[in-house]
């Protein structure tokens, strides 16, 4: 089946820019479009999209808040793929922390957004570079290291943690770890567990800020 996204920015050249590159692909539709964060739950629920693309800056509700508002409102909702002019920009930052599951640049290359999207609609890998690892690092606490020491993982589980951090799919840390695909899916969803993550992207943000893992 083909994925299903909708477009929310302000900017209507910016949606028109990222319609044409998506409906030119066969297994990627737009289902519709946004100009305000606002908009986005009820959208949301009536068309039930696979990936919002969604830019972080808008005038009535931006892109963090309406993030944490599909997460708290929407049964199964869609992924989150932040849409930015800035790749260290701290609402990124902010927006990832709220759920989002990536981000792309609005400078991107067509085939970057393609990929992008393709990426986070799979879930088993992230869209997260080394300008948003430094602001995690940033964001380092104390209490995220209790946290982590608290999560007491295995030696395995670290490991599989430190390779998701690096983005790795479950099929690349398969190859890397010569273990199977099932069994790297099940060291992913304990390392969720033990840190009571949502998903991939928050297990990571809480890695760079306990220091688990080092940016760079």
């Amino acid at each position: 089946m083909a994925i299903s996204v909708l477009l929310v920015d302000d900017e209507p050249l910016v949606r028109a820019g990222l319609r044409a590159v998506l409906e030119a692909q066969p297994d990627i539709v737009v289902a519709g479009e946004a100009a305000d964060g606002a908009a986005v739950v009820p959208l949301v629920r009536s068309l039930r999209p696979d990936v919002v693309a969604m830019d972080v800056r808008m005038p009535l509700l931006d892109g963090i808040e309406a993030t944490r508002a599909v997460l708290a409102s929407v049964e199964r909702p869609p992924k989150i793929l932040v849409v930015t002019t800035f790749e260290n920009d701290e609402y990124v930052y902010a927006a990832l922390r709220a759920g989002a599951a990536g981000f792309l640049l609005k400078r991107a290359r067509p085939a970057e957004i393609v990929h992008a999207v393709r990426l986070v609609a799979e879930g088993d890998s992230l869209l997260f570079p080394a300008a948003v690892r430094a602001l995690a690092a940033e964001y380092g606490s104390g209490e995220a290291r209790a946290a982590m020491v608290r999560a007491a993982l295995t030696e395995r589980e670290g490991e599989v943690l430190r390779l998701m951090a690096r983005g790795m799919s479950n099929a690349e840390m398969a190859e890397r770890l010569i273990v199977g695909t099932e069994t790297v899916k099940s060291h992913v969803s304990a390392v969720l567990a033990k840190l009571g993550a949502r998903d991939r992207t928050q297990a990571v943000i809480a890695a760079y800020e306990s220091g688990f893992v080092a940016p760079g």
